[in-house]
């Protein structure tokens, strides 16, 4: 006994020698593309930083698929991220990085997709491949001098560990511990912001809550088929019957979760789909009484393949509608078996629709022209690694974006912008409702919008629940709001913006909430932030 307790208290002492506790000015916890340009950010302006991956890569969506990006206006997207934007310009106007077409042939196939996906005067290019993506954002991160701690997770709120309203460090292991000045939560599911003790809201608000016209649970679009095996039997349905709530209320639901998958028709950079170990054909088919309706005629009706370079795509609509629900309440392994269950759809649903005999043969045709991309995800089983969520928590900090600052009926905004949005109001739909009169889809919209400012105060939790932290990415803003907000472009100004401040802050030895917004205008300007449209 003597002798096994002397072994115990010998492996204990060896790993406290190995506990190690990294030191730094300001951490950025979260591999997004907003974090890399607030972690780039940060170090160009003096700091020691660290960056921490909840994976083993860098960019989050960005460079996992999203690379039709959703830029409508590219005049609202400066600082790092046109600089990022500019870098994928450049390495496209190579002819080495064109293999398979030219890239006139590129610009021609992507124009009625991504508006025009480029712009030659300011040399920017929005479209790009996933690995080029990446492969630019490693080489600014080296470049500034960040280091990068892949494949770490705070987990519960014993990872943050506070004195007073400050955080001052972050627990990831036994074997690991962060500390810092100044953190920044890019996280896509905010659990940073949350753990600190920072408010936080998940779903959608009433339409009494913000005065939002679009809030809320919205109309429900009647499909035309059955959701029952067998008709008017409730218990023998394919979709499950459920209490919605009325019109406008609130709710803790998200819009649909998916994969944006990289495809290519490519023969000689294809891989063939395989048929996944648990596939299970009903999983489809409420897909497949709307194809045999006629309501989905053509596979571009279910799915969409944007043109990326060298015949590859950014394919999206593989929503898995009414799966994501659980995941912003989540612990970690609850949130990866959510995503390997997005996944496992993801392949099924592109196994279904080439091989099931069901389906007509001209879209099966259709679809077995794509396979994997070969050259992308390569350790990942040509898979993106990131989980397109759409949105998560969002905290509820100084200032809340509502509806009716993206719609340009507030002007309070304007008065502390750190950045602009543009995008349309998008929200994917969030359910699928079987009743007795058939099947109702839930939660969607998409409304045009003008650019419009984003606010400090949005980025900022109130300074009694944490006076050191800075949220760009799971911001202050109601559902509504955040549909708009939520776009790569967005997340990479406002991560800068994030840093900048951070900065500001350590050098005027002030908390993050008392930085006097003019100095902060001026640095931002300093560091080419676009603050009003077309100025």
């Amino acid at each position: 006994m003597r002798k096994l307790l002397f072994i115990l208290s010998s492996v204990l002492v060896s790993l406290s020698c190995l506990a190690k506790t990294e030191k730094c000015d300001v951490c950025v916890y979260g591999g997004t593309a907003g974090g890399v340009m607030a972690a780039i950010q940060s170090s160009r302006m003096g700091c020691k930083v660290i960056l921490v991956s909840e994976n083993a890569h860098v960019g989050g969506m960005a460079t996992s698929g999203l690379t039709a990006t959703d830029i409508n206006k590219h005049l609202a997207v400066g600082g790092l991220a046109e600089e990022f934007y500019r870098e994928i310009y450049f390495h496209y106007m190579n002819e080495s990085a064109w293999r398979n077409q030219t890239r006139d042939e590129f610009m021609e196939s992507t124009k009625k997709r991504t508006f025009s996906g480029k712009n030659d005067e300011r040399k920017m290019q929005w479209v790009y491949e996933s690995s080029v993506g990446e492969e630019i954002m490693s080489r600014m991160l080296t470049d500034a001098g960040v280091r990068v701690i892949y494949k770490q997770r705070i987990d519960s709120p014993s990872s943050v560990i506070k004195r007073g309203a400050r955080i001052s460090s972050l627990k990831f292991s036994d074997l690991l511990s962060v500390k810092a000045t100044v953190f920044i939560d890019a996280s896509y599911e905010g659990d940073l912001a949350a753990f600190a003790g920072v408010n936080c809201v998940v779903g959608r608000e009433g339409t009494d809550k913000y005065g939002e016209s679009l809030a809320g649970i919205r109309s429900h679009q009647l499909l035309s088929v059955s959701p029952f095996k067998a008709d008017g039997s409730l218990v023998s349905g394919v979709l499950p019957e459920q209490e919605y709530g009325s019109f406008g209320s609130a709710d803790t639901r998200t819009q649909a979760y998916c994969y944006r998958v990289c495809l290519t028709d490519d023969p000689e950079n294809m891989i063939p789909f395989s048929k996944p170990v648990n596939y299970k054909a009903e999983d489809h088919e409420l897909l497949l009484r709307r194809i045999l309706s006629g309501e989905k005629k053509e596979l571009k009706d279910i799915i969409t393949f944007t043109p990326m370079p060298n015949r590859k795509t950014d394919t999206n609509h593989l929503d898995y509608i009414g799966a994501s629900q659980n995941y912003p309440f989540g612990n970690w392994t609850q949130r990866d078996s959510i995503a390997l269950e997005h996944r496992r759809y993801a392949e099924s649903l592109l196994w279904f629709l080439g091989h099931d005999p069901r389906v007509p043969e001209v879209m099966r045709n259709e679809m077995n022209r794509w396979g994997w991309a070969a050259d992308e995800f390569t350790d990942n089983g040509n898979f993106p690694y990131q989980l397109y969520v759409r949105e998560c928590r969002r905290i509820v900090g100084k200032y809340v974006m509502t509806q009716q600052d993206v719609q340009g009926a507030r002007s309070e905004a304007a008065a502390s912008a750190i950045g602009l949005g543009s995008y349309a109001l998008d929200c994917h739909f969030v359910n699928y409702l079987a009743t007795t009169d058939g099947v109702r889809i839930e939660g969607g919209m998409f409304v045009g919008t003008k650019p419009y400012p984003v606010p400090y105060g949005a980025i900022l939790p109130k300074e009694d629940e944490c006076s050191n932290l800075l949220v760009p990415v799971c911001m202050s803003a109601s559902h509504v709001a955040y549909s708009s907000l939520r776009m790569e472009p967005v997340y990479m100004v406002l991560g800068q913006s994030a840093a900048i401040a951070a900065v500001l802050s350590l050098r005027e030895r002030c908390i993050p909430q008392e930085i006097p917004y003019e100095k902060l205008r001026e640095s931002l300007l300093e560091n080419g932030q676009i603050l009003e449209y077309g100025k």
